[in-house]
């Protein structure tokens, strides 16, 4: 049996974009037949036509369902898309394809198969490519990664916010329903929770674009990412499962 993949994609008012990410995405799972792919959108509290396309596109194909939350958060929506599903191998990635599709194969065979229970995608290792990426941007990417260091010395993963990430069934059911944020922050406490219980994570390289049209509000984002950091540190984490 090949392995089951759930591929989430949160979305906000997405109603540009939604269609032509789920057609690339079929076109390249597609051609990777070895794999069980499914695709689900994660709505969380559009209010244009967003949850109205992503109906009619599951409604036409049958590798494709709709988790809806009428909160607003990524990662309330990204929790609860994980939560319910039953794959081997869970992911999420952004509806612009910031990441280039060539990495979804070593993300997933990361997780599915070479015993890593977290994948994810780095905008910082020498192999990486990163295009059209502004200055600020950068810096506060960089900035933000150092930060979790001195917090957090012995991490060893080095780009918490890459919206690209996978993990394992293991994953979902003993880390996942430790993770307190329902926003941005959601990615470094799974990884920082996780790194804690002993469970193996992989950085992968990949080639990133950036969207002139993202929707991410940097200064809000960033502090929202700081308190969380603060929280972790200095009021202690919650115990996790070990790794065995």
């Amino acid at each position: 049996m090949p392995t089951t993949v759930d591929i989430v994609i949160p979305v906000l008012n997405e109603e540009v974009a939604l269609d032509g990410c789920i057609e690339k995405l079929n076109v390249f799972t597609a051609d990777h037949p070895e794999r069980d792919w499914r695709i689900v959108i994660a709505d969380n509290g559009s209010a244009d036509r967003t949850r109205e396309i992503a109906t009619e596109l599951a409604a036409q194909q049958a590798n494709m369902s709709l988790s809806t939350l009428d909160q607003r958060g990524r990662g309330r929506a990204l929790k609860k898309a994980w939560s319910e599903s039953d794959a081997d191998v869970r992911l999420y990635m952004d509806v612009d394809l910031s990441t280039d599709l060539k990495s979804l194969p070593p993300l997933v065979a990361a997780v599915a198969d070479d015993g890593y229970e977290i994948a994810i995608g780095s905008r910082l290792t020498k192999d990486s490519e990163v295009v059209d990426r502004t200055l600020k941007r950068e810096i506060t990417s960089r900035g933000y990664n150092i930060l979790i260091h001195l917090f957090f010395p012995l991490t060893k993963f080095r780009d918490a916010q890459c919206g690209f990430k996978a993990i394992s069934r293991k994953t979902a059911e003993n880390i996942l329903p430790l993770v307190k944020d329902n926003a941005w922050f959601l990615d470094t406490e799974l990884l920082l929770l996780a790194g804690k219980a002993g469970y193996g994570i992989k950085e992968i390289p990949v080639h990133w674009e950036d969207d002139p049209d993202t929707r991410v509000k940097i200064v809000s984002t960033a502090w929202g990412d700081v308190k969380g950091l603060l929280r972790l540190r200095f009021k202690g984490r919650p115990v996790p499962p070990y790794a065995s």
